[in-house]
């Protein structure tokens, strides 16, 4: 009997996990997240792992479910940390729903994907008497947002064991990811002069207008046709307005769609030059979500996907997707992933986020079915 998904109970659930602020950089905030969703699953009858947060993020949550043959298992990923400041359901983005829009933060990246993949979960397991025929494990990190510096290791370690990967992130109306583009973090450091900015403002050699050069050479390097972008996100300088700047540091987020692209931006910003003299530059990499390019095991994942939307009338199609998610890791390992399974909707790390409540029953049909098929 196909799984069937309960729409008002899905949304009732998105707004109680919405409901609990999670910051990626807000550990205990993370933990509060953490602390429901391990609740969930252990609902389910999942036995539960937690592992200690480390680098200051918040904690990883594994359920595992034992199935009832032996072999390869199922892992579905997922992460419970947001891009939204704690505050913001008081101030910009109360949770709200106008028609068939639910707005708050998180709600389609990725607490509703989550909730959902754990609706139709938990009712294949009650029906099929508690347990299914091959292991699935869950898997709730708390650092995505920034890269999964934390959970990466516990990710690829879990992707190893499995024979297949759902991963839960929001997609785009009807599509789902079968590959994502690259994507690398660096911080650009620039190191002026200081001075006192009135009385001796000609001594000193400003950091942030150095930084204002730097920035607008390396988002003018964004070649959107061929999937290689650089967007400077956060910037960070400056103690004093009367002191010129000895110091102004920036993130960068760069994505790349081939290897050959990856390795030109390293290139480009390794040949970054100060653009005035007394200036120098000091490049910091960060976090790499490697190229995940679609194999024949995803592309088998995906013809079970498509079957299943055919069955039930729902159109479904599959895109290289230029945003990065854990799917990357586990892709890129060569185990079959299909990602971009979660809700869709709109306003994604905006003050104006919110899922499409419309696309809860196809969403859920399609991930009740490939989990069913794969694991029950």
């Amino acid at each position: 009997m196909p799984v069937t998904t309960d729409v008002d109970q899905v949304v009732s659930d998105i707004i109680r996990w919405a409901s609990i602020e999670s910051p990626t950089y807000d550990a205990a905030a993370v933990n509060r997240m953490m602390d429901e969703g391990a609740r969930d699953l252990g609902i389910m009858g999942f036995d539960i792992d937690r592992l200690p947060g480390t680098q200051g993020f918040g904690d990883i949550v594994i359920g595992r479910l034992a199935g009832t043959e032996p072999g390869p298992g199922l892992l579905i990923l997922a992460h419970v940390d947001t891009v939204h400041a704690v505050g913001t359901l008081a101030g910009p983005l109360p949770i709200r729903r106008e028609g068939d829009r639910l707005y708050g933060p998180g709600v389609t990246d990725m607490k509703g994907g989550t909730v959902l993949a754990l609706h139709v979960l938990g009712k294949l397991i009650k029906q099929k008497g508690g347990r299914l025929r091959r292991s699935v494990t869950v898997v709730l990190v708390p650092d995505e947002e920034v890269g999964s510096p934390s959970s990466r290791l516990t990710i690829e370690a879990e992707a190893a064991k499995a024979a297949h990967v759902l991963v839960p992130e929001p997609g785009r109306d009807h599509f789902v990811t079968s590959g994502r583009h690259a994507v690398v973090r660096y911080m650009i450091h620039v190191h002026g002069r200081p001075s006192h900015a009135g009385a001796a403002i000609s001594r000193g050699v400003s950091s942030i207008r150095a930084m204002a050069r730097i920035i607008e050479t390396i988002e003018d390097w964004s070649d959107y046709e061929r999937g290689q972008t650089f967007a400077v996100g956060r910037v960070n300088s400056g103690t004093w307005v009367n002191v010129v700047p000895v110091l102004c540091s920036a993130e960068v987020l760069c994505v790349a769609a081939t290897p050959d692209d990856l390795a030109d931006i390293d290139v480009r910003l390794r040949t970054l030059r100060p653009p005035f003299p007394n200036t120098r530059i000091t490049i910091e990499p960060g976090p790499v979500r490697p190229l995940f390019v679609a194999g024949e095991g995803t592309m088998a994942l995906y013809a079970k996907a498509k079957a299943i939307a055919d069955r039930h009338g729902f159109p479904i199609e599959h895109m290289q997707s230029g945003g990065g998610s854990d799917g990357n890791f586990t892709g890129a390992m060569g185990v079959p992933t299909l990602d971009g399974l979660g809700v869709w909707g709109g306003g994604i790390h905006t003050k104006e986020e919110y899922c499409d409540i419309r696309s809860i029953l196809p969403r859920g049909t399609i991930l009740g079915g490939l989990i069913e098929e794969i694991a029950g």
